[in-house]
């Protein structure tokens, strides 16, 4: 990226409303350090955050963004809504963040520190609370919960990401047959991804073998796809850190009888599960309007840990949005609201009955839910 992809007056809302919710708390600033939440605040979009960078918020006067002093370009072009201070390597980011706390006279005062983040060591969060003279208090949390319903900047940001998804998983799904190399087929998929305007996504493309179905996070290799043997696809574009994931098994040759059969039931729990995202629900709402459609299936032994979740900005290595996935689980009182967006999944792998796969990711608007990827669902049998 070379560019905020956000207008200032998003990041200025953006800026109010985590001062509010910090003024709530009666909290005097806030130290964040999870990259979605510092990228959500000030719409750095880079690579850089494998190394810490802690963004200092105050109630009043302009945050700074401590990082290393090599972004200072990078950050400087895309950043307006934050002062940038930069470290050398021979210290660390606490180093300097513990100063510019004194300079902003917040010595004694009640901070709010992010604990729970990939973004935050915990050599790095010891230091600046030995090194900052605070009252320290947790506020994980509290800009993830904001990120929950997205703007309209958002989601057209997504629409974009849901296109560039589409043109990939075509892709793909072209490239698959009987004797095509993993390798080809992804260097098919990833090439689209880049035609289609799409940026390097957080997570995956994940496409390989059903015999390495339950590897879940692991992705192509160097074996040869064979007449028989599904392929499992899941992939999501991206624009600006945003993403659209979708998923699907691809059959090379034909399907059987049992697997087309569990295809229409995967197609109308999904269906069911888009009816059921109406503001309001619960989380667990949602999940049991998908374990319905499997129970009348004749499945009410099978279960899911989710059928769906949270999804939208995420940075590597994940597209869910930190470190944590916030799921239509069937214990979850979450609830679902206008603007929020969901990689929705129906999965029925391992029934004993046939198996199947769709997923795509649906965009709560004030017009319903909408689907946003658009690649037929099948079956594929390629």
């Amino acid at each position: 990226m070379d560019r905020n992809p956000f207008s200032e007056a998003e990041i200025a809302g953006r800026l109010v409303r985590v001062r509010t919710a910090l003024a709530e708390r009666e909290l005097d600033a806030a130290v964040f350090a999870s990259p979605e939440n510092v990228f959500y605040l000030t719409g750095l979009d880079h690579w850089g955050y494998f190394a810490p960078h802690l963004l200092i918020v105050p109630l009043e006067g302009k945050p700074v963004l401590v990082t290393r002093s090599m972004e200072k370009v990078t950050i400087e072009k895309q950043v307006t809504a934050a002062e940038f201070r930069g470290h050398s390597d021979s210290e660390t980011a606490a180093d300097l963040a513990a100063r510019v706390l004194a300079e902003l006279s917040l010595s004694g005062k009640r901070i709010g520190l992010e604990y729970w983040t990939a973004g935050l060591s915990h050599g790095l969060a010891v230091a600046l609370q030995t090194q900052a003279d605070a009252r320290w208090s947790d506020v994980s949390g509290l800009v993830d919960r904001m990120r929950r319903v997205k703007s309209a900047e958002e989601q057209a940001l997504m629409r974009q990401a849901a296109q560039v998804t589409d043109a990939a998983a075509g892709a793909a799904i072209a490239a698959i047959s009987d004797s095509a190399s993993e390798q080809e087929v992804a260097a098919q998929c990833v090439a689209a991804m880049i035609r289609a305007g799409g940026h390097a996504p957080g997570f995956g493309p994940f496409i390989r073998p059903a015999a390495r179905l339950g590897e879940e996070h692991t992705t192509w290799g160097d074996g040869i796809y064979r007449k028989g043997e599904p392929v499992f696809v899941e992939l999501s574009g991206c624009i600006s850190r945003y993403h659209a994931p979708l998923g699907r098994l691809v059959r090379i040759g034909y399907i059987s009888d049992k697997d087309a059969a569990m295809a229409k039931v995967t197609a109308k729990a999904f269906d069911a599960v888009v009816e059921a995202l109406r503001p309001g629900a619960k989380a667990r709402d949602v999940y049991a309007a998908w374990q319905a459609v499997a129970d009348e299936a004749g499945l009410s032994h099978y279960r899911r840990h989710h059928c769906g979740y949270l999804v939208g900005a995420g940075q590597p290595p994940s597209w869910t949005g930190g470190n944590s996935v916030t799921g239509l689980r069937h214990d979850s009182d979450l609830e679902i609201e206008t603007g929020m967006s969901f990689h929705i999944l129906s999965w029925l792998m391992g029934t004993g009955r046939g198996d199947d796969f769709v997923s795509n990711t649906v965009l709560l608007t004030d017009a319903g839910a909408e689907v946003l990827t658009r690649t037929p669902a099948g079956p594929i049998v390629r």
